[in-house]
């Protein structure tokens, strides 16, 4: 299909997605804009509070060119000792006080050494009184011993697939690493009767993806047996920006409204939104997004963020400096930012929104401050009443996509402090594989 073509079959994006994209793009970068060395150290917990716990693991065997977090070129010696350094971080925030209920470690790809992983879990499991585990994964490690070791510690395995479409897989060099379309589809059908929930993580709006290469990826979603998915829009960030248009091309946005409408008509024959972008069906009930539903997290590892007390706290970025820093003072936060009392409520407020509950205009009318976004949102047409209507669910889509390129911005400027060394190993030529030492 030509491009031309491809494009007359989409629905032009409404004029408040634009006026919402382009405020909330200078928005973010003032709420964004850390300190560094203002805080080095988590509050103590207050007293009838819960919080999530988020363990980083950022260590890959290779980068993907749409990728801004924080990850690293896998290497096993630095690996070990990157995971020794995990664990004592979790046992200095136990030590304040912080008990969790849930927990989940993403990456990079945190099952990249599976006996590490493992220990993790278990000394979290031992020092706090968790309920749930939920762990990301990429679908060369859906294989019988990972899933033995696995089982009986995650409730919900996500796995990063982001296209089952063969020329979508190769533009993201992830074809020669993970397989086909149709292998991972196999893997999958074949891992997720092992846990409560296998999530498939899935991207949408690729500047080379058609309506037909989405739909198709969509009933194979249905046929996976998979109880959850999880559609991002794709994101950038200037440090990806380059590789990423070298690879699968120049992202734009204004296609996003249409495909998301694809995404909810399909799902909606067998799927629940649980989110404004995960979708369930059973009882599979965690979110991928464990910041709308917990207020406040604590993140250990390096790069983690944690929001506590209405202040965002940064991990350091290098390896080197985490682990030093943990084991001198049991803390490697190198930055915060307090935010203000309208920039709180503005993020409860796509909190909310995103988590898609229905309470979410009672909620506005309950704070005056929010009237201009509430004034916004029910012009817009994101409410049928009290319930947020797909365009509500869409617009959160578009916080959700902001914010999460704003935090990039935070790390790209958090990876200007690496030595080169360090640099060479977060940031080589994308997608390039590189043998470990």
């Amino acid at each position: 299909m030509r491009a031309s073509e491809m494009e007359a079959k989409l629905i032009p994006v409404p004029l408040s997605e634009r006026m919402l994209t382009g405020f909330l793009h200078t928005a973010t970068h003032q709420y964004l804009t850390l300190v560094p060395g203002s805080a080095n150290t988590f509050p103590a917990p207050q007293p009838g509070h819960e919080y999530t716990l988020y363990a980083h693991v950022p260590f890959c065997e290779s980068l993907c060119p749409y990728c801004s977090f924080n990850r690293f070129i896998y290497q096993p010696q630095k690996t070990r000792n990157y995971f020794a350094a995990l664990r004592e971080e979790m046992r200095r925030t136990a030590d304040l006080g912080y008990r969790f209920t849930s927990m989940y470690i993403g990456g990079g790809t945190p099952t990249i050494q599976i006996d590490e992983l493992v220990e993790i879990i278990d000394l979290a499991r031992s020092l706090f009184p968790l309920r749930e585990v939920s762990c990301e994964t990429n679908p060369n490690h859906l294989t019988l011993p990972f899933i033995e070791m696995l089982m009986n510690r995650v409730q919900r395995l996500s796995v990063g697939v982001q296209s089952f479409d063969d020329g979508l897989l190769r533009q993201m060099n992830r074809y020669d690493k993970f397989g086909s379309g149709n292998e991972i589809l196999e893997r999958i059908r074949s891992s997720a009767p092992h846990f409560l929930s296998l999530n498939v993580d899935m991207i949408f709006n690729f500047p080379s993806q058609t309506p037909e290469i989405l739909k198709e990826d969509l009933r194979k979603i249905i046929s996976s047996g998979a109880q959850q998915t999880t559609f991002y829009p794709l994101m950038t960030a200037p440090s990806v920006k380059t590789s990423l248009a070298n690879s699968v091309g120049r992202v734009d946005p204004r296609r996003e409204w249409s495909l998301y409408n694809i995404i909810c008509d399909e799902l909606g024959r067998e799927f629940q939104p649980l989110s404004s972008w995960t979708f369930v069906r059973g009882s599979a009930g965690m979110i991928d997004e464990y910041i709308a539903t917990s207020p406040e997290y604590v993140g250990i590892g390096s790069g983690a963020f944690s929001y506590l007390n209405g202040t965002l706290f940064v991990n350091t970025f290098s390896l080197a400096e985490y682990a030093r820093e943990i084991n001198a003072r049991g803390s490697a936060v190198t930055a915060s930012k307090k935010f203000t009392e309208l920039a709180r409520k503005r993020y409860d407020l796509m909190m909310v929104l995103f988590g898609r509950n229905d309470n979410a205009r009672e909620y506005l009318r309950k704070q005056p401050a929010l009237w201009l976004e509430h004034l916004f949102l029910s012009l817009a047409g994101a409410f049928k009443g009290s319930e947020l209507t797909r365009f509500g669910r869409y617009l959160s889509v578009v916080m959700m996509r902001e914010f999460f390129s704003g935090v990039n911005n935070v790390r790209d400027v958090a990876r200007l402090a690496l030595s080169p060394e360090e640099r060479a190993c977060a940031m080589p030529e994308a997608g390039n594989i590189i043998q470990p030492h």
